[in-house]
């Protein structure tokens, strides 16, 4: 009995914290009221267009969904199926890591560095560099260019280049020969990776507070690497962190790069990511609950990843 008292006055307890926290959580929002009336158009938008449909594809990936019927519930069926069945997943898996991997980090410090030293730049020059840099994220043909310069006949700027200086005997099949596919579509993905993050960058140089360099000389700072470590890079981390994650969600995304170079599958599935099978399934199959199983686990996979690209950036500066 006395057990049972204490339960009772202990699931008591907790109910009264909850409804001090609820309570204490509506004060707060009526007291920033005008600041969440504000938010409330977007946070409707966010809410309908991203939190409902990633919620809705959690459900279906334990569905089987054609489209013309109803979703039938089969458990994990989808998932087994993905890693103990399908062959093809499991290469997708590796091709995405493969290249998120390479040209995700590379990416990143490349456009960090080519930011910093463009930020050294008179205005007018950074201003000109900083559209050079950023052009290639927006041009539209970009692969009807690469396609020119990657095509498999003496034609192609690649082909033609090393033939002409005898480094090769005869065209390379750059986009359709499995030997040569990844490192191409790697070239092309680190090229377009100067975008939202280099800008992001070039705006974290130039808010950082001029102050912030004589007291660091006056502490100790000796040189220009010191400078970057201790100084800069810490008070550009909300910048740092976005262009993280703008490499991550980039480089885990990769489709259109493969899709419009190497094809739909590619040879051998050479370059197929999993975003290429989730097109597949979804797109051309419209076997839904597959495909959003597929969806599932690749968001699963961004989050962990952005989650430990958080951790390593709390270390800057320390």
């Amino acid at each position: 009995m006395k057990w049972a008292e204490t339960s009772v006055k202990n699931n008591g307890t907790a109910l009264n914290k909850r409804k001090n926290r609820l309570k204490a959580l509506l004060t707060e929002i009526y007291k920033h009221r005008v600041a969440y009336f504000l938010v409330a158009p977007f946070a409707a938008v966010f809410i309908t267009f991203t939190i409902i449909p990633v919620l809705m594809s959690i459900g279906l990936s334990f569905t089987y969904f054609n489209m013309l019927e109803a979703p039938k519930f089969i458990g994990f069926e989808n998932y087994r199926n993905l890693f103990l069945v399908d062959d093809i997943f499991l290469t997708s898996v590796r091709n995405t890591f493969v290249l998120a991997i390479v040209t995700g980090p590379i990416g990143y410090m490349a456009a960090l560095l080519c930011a910093w030293f463009i930020n050294e730049l008179p205005p007018k020059i950074r201003a000109f560099m900083v559209l050079v840099f950023y052009a290639p994220s927006i041009s539209g043909s970009v692969y009807l260019i690469w396609g020119v310069v990657f095509s498999g006949d003496a034609y192609g700027y690649l082909n033609g280049f090393l033939l002409d200086f005898g480094l090769i005997n005869e065209p390379s099949k750059w986009l359709s020969d499995p030997a040569y596919m990844m490192s191409s579509i790697i070239v092309v993905v680190l090229w377009m990776s100067l975008g939202a993050g280099f800008l992001a960058f070039i705006a974290g140089l130039q808010g950082v507070d001029k102050t912030m360099y004589e007291a660091g000389y006056v502490d100790g700072i000796r040189n220009r690497w010191q400078e970057l470590w201790y100084i800069t890079l810490p008070a550009m981390r909300p910048q740092l962190m976005f262009g993280a994650i703008m490499s991550v969600t980039t480089s885990f995304a990769i489709a259109d790069q493969t899709a419009q170079l190497c094809g739909l599958p590619s040879t051998d599935y050479a370059v197929h990511t999993v975003v290429n099978h989730l097109q597949d399934y979804g797109q051309q199959r419209f076997e839904m609950g597959y495909a959003s199983a597929i969806a599932t686990i690749l968001f699963i996979i961004m989050i962990l990843s952005n989650k430990g690209i958080q951790n390593l950036l709390k270390k800057v500066g320390r």
